[in-house]
């Protein structure tokens, strides 16, 4: 027996050995919470929310969270598989704050933020960084780069992942906007949250998961694609491994599952260019993902706000037929609660399905959000096709959400509109014109019109509009139009 810096009782070596054995524990960190990599310095948390936190411990283990914003402290226990979730409290929007976890060790979460978060998801248009992608520049880039600087706007850009299971967490860390940040950070989502932060003056949170040419079918759970027998319902790992960001529910399991819980706002999405071939039930189908995410997040109706897809001519990647696809994304808005479309018809590119107008996308985002979900006053809105009338030969198109009228964007009239009788052949219509909130249109070819269109092809460059908006193309009939092309060789929607 040996007496141990000076204490005043003898310690057997088996009694040294063990405290040794538990310092040594304690300093590996073996018993050191983990927490998601969403859950980390500059993080933002949703104001005024019971927000849900999560992380692992040693099961069985008492972790104690506090928060400085309130000094308050949380008590939770590890499960048996060492998972442990609990809510906080947070305040109005405001910061930076700390949040501290310990079980034994310590782990503090420093610069955390309170305001408004959003998830940012889609294919290539919504992953598009400001930079642009090699050879496709984004507009405004440099000027943008320039005066980015905020503190209080956090971006989260997840990195890329498909997987045949649901995995528990994502690679990313946050960021504050500069322009080394924002120049890595999807464009749609900057431009999004810089008019939030403009107008609401709080903090904003941004987590962008997002991957280009990415199927809608690869955002939703394989329970949800039953209804769709069209949709392959026995995912593997080679199909995985072969289509990658085209596989139904990789996504969903990679790069969806381990956000789903933070509490947020709402989500914004830009998505559907790969989904033209299959456009016949696109509707329905983000209908369903869109009530899966809902149910998913258990936050109810979150509001959920999206791009239709910019015109951009198709023919070359052998596709077409791309206006049925964004005819699909108008009907959606009419299928899902909480949910309204941006319109993009005076934002494409005609040889490149990458438009340079980002700027657009994302402000046009924050105006739904703007004026649905916080209740700002003033801000325009989309017009949208109601109906039409016949009187002699000339159709009557009025429209919905039109208060201020709607007008052509570069004249008087417009080259988009066609007219078709009771044979279904359109023709240019000769004359347009509008008055008040009712567009005329008579072709000099069709005595007796029974249906119009506007702007309804892969390529026009939209020029009706509305209170500085643009208005959707659309159509007055139903008929069939011939299948969309086969799918494109090469990945056109995932540069490198």
């Amino acid at each position: 027996m040996k007496r141990i810096d000076g204490l005043n009782e003898e310690v057997s070596m088996k009694h040294i050995i063990s405290l040794l054995g538990i310092l040594l524990v304690t300093l590996n960190g073996s018993a050191k919470v983990r927490l998601p990599q969403f859950f980390s310095d500059n993080m933002v948390l949703q104001q005024q929310s019971e927000c849900n936190l999560w992380g692992w411990a040693e099961p069985g283990k008492k972790v104690s969270v506090s928060t400085s914003w309130d000094k308050k402290s949380y008590m939770v226990t590890a499960r048996k598989d060492g998972g442990f979730t609990l809510k906080v409290n947070t305040p109005k929007a405001g910061g930076p704050y700390t949040i501290t976890f310990h079980d034994e060790a310590v782990v503090q979460l420093s610069n955390v933020m309170i305001g408004e978060v959003w998830i940012c998801s889609g294919q290539s248009n919504m992953e598009m960084q400001m930079k642009g992608f090699k050879q496709q520049p984004v507009e405004g880039t440099t000027e943008e780069l320039l005066r980015c600087n905020d503190r209080e706007l956090r971006l989260f850009t997840v990195k890329r992942h498909a997987s045949l299971t649901p995995v528990d967490d994502v690679t990313g860390h946050w960021d504050e906007a500069n322009s080394s940040s924002v120049r890595d950070f999807s464009a749609t989502a900057y431009y999004f949250g810089r008019a939030l932060r403009s107008t609401l003056n709080v903090p904003v949170g941004l987590i962008c998961t997002s991957w280009g040419g990415s199927a809608c079918e690869a955002w939703m759970q394989a329970e949800w694609l039953k209804a769709f027998p069209k949709v392959n319902q026995h995912v593997t790992q080679q199909d995985v491994d072969k289509l990658k960001q085209r596989c139904p529910t990789a996504l969903y399991n990679g790069q969806l599952k381990p956000l789903i819980g933070y509490t947020m706002k709402g989500a914004i999405w830009y998505q559907g260019e790969d989904n033209i071939p299959r456009y016949d039930y696109y509707a329905p189908l983000m209908a369903r993902m869109v009530q899966g995410w809902r149910d998913d997040w258990r936050q109810g109706d979150f509001p959920f706000y999206y791009c239709q897809i910019a015109p951009y001519d198709y023919s070359l990647i052998g596709w077409k037929d791309s206006q049925l696809l964004r005819e699909q994304q108008l009907k959606a808005e009419t299928m899902i609660p909480n949910a309204r479309m941006a319109v993009l018809m005076d934002a494409g590119l005609e040889y490149g399905i990458h438009p340079r107008k980002k700027r657009q996308a994302g402000e046009r985002l924050a105006i739904l959000a703007l004026s649905n979900s916080y209740g700002v006053k003033g801000l325009p809105d989309f017009a949208v096709y109601k109906e039409m009338s016949i009187q002699n030969d000339t159709c009557v198109i009025s429209f919905d959400r039109s208060k201020e009228w709607v007008y052509f964007e570069h004249g008087t009239t417009s080259p988009l509109f066609e007219v078709a009788g009771s044979d279904k052949v359109f023709h240019p219509a000769t004359k347009v014109w509008v008055s008040r909130n009712r567009v005329y249109v008579k072709s000099d070819a069709v005595k007796k019109p029974v249906a119009v269109r506007y702007a309804f092809r892969d390529w026009a460059e939209g020029d009706l509009m509305h209170d500085g908006l643009p208005v959707s193309s659309f159509r007055t009939d139903n008929w069939d139009i011939s299948p969309a092309a086969t799918q494109a060789k090469g990945d056109y929607n995932n540069p490198q």
